[in-house]
């Protein structure tokens, strides 16, 4: 009897056993849908009215209504008030105002740094060129320069940062072209004058 007793507790643990995961599974399930659904009730709980203005209601509006565009010129009255106190106050040191020279110098200077740097660069390059065809007479510094070329390899690395500066000097005048662009200013005054 006990063999019997054994087998019938082993069975139902065996059911037990198969039947527990499935169980919760199913609670599982059943807390996903009812989360989903309690969302779904405060998502429309919480929706707010929106308050549409109309001219009517701009005149109950406190504080200070901002406005996109150009600000409206004061009074006549009011500018002049203005215009008085600037002259009395002590007006803070201005920036530097950009105008003809400024910009012209700034070109100048621009071009003059590119001018350089491609200068230099077609130094670099003509070096290049003659130690390609030079000649050893000391035949051990000739056979080692064969295989290695370390004068060639560090002539050409410096040709190639020399090209990069050279591209970044024509972009920062680029660049000096649109600030001008932007600021209002001239675009003769980026010419070079003669």
């Amino acid at each position: 009897m006990t063999m019997r007793l054994k087998n019938i507790f082993l069975a139902a643990v065996a059911v037990v056993a198969l039947l527990l995961p499935w169980s919760l599974q199913a609670q599982q399930q059943q807390s996903v849908a009812d989360a989903a659904r309690k969302a779904q009730a405060e998502k429309k709980d919480s929706s707010k009215t929106v308050k549409v203005f109309t001219n009517d209601d701009i005149d109950s509006v406190k504080g200070t209504i901002s406005v996109v565009g150009a600000e409206p010129a004061p009074p006549p009255d009011q500018a002049q008030a203005t215009a008085d106190k600037s002259k009395t106050a002590v007006a803070p040191k201005a920036a530097p105002a950009k105008d003809e020279a400024y910009w012209r110098k700034e070109f100048a200077d621009a071009r003059k740094k590119l001018a350089d740097d491609a200068h230099e660069l077609d130094i670099l390059q003509r070096e290049y060129n003659l130690k390609q065809q030079q000649y050893y007479s000391d035949p051990n510094t000739a056979m080692k320069e064969q295989y290695t070329r370390s004068d060639l390899t560090d002539t050409k690395k410096q040709i190639d940062d020399k090209t990069q500066l050279v591209a970044q000097d024509k972009q920062a005048i680029e660049d000096l072209r649109d600030q001008l662009r932007q600021a209002g200013g001239d675009p003769g005054w980026a010419n070079e004058t003669k």
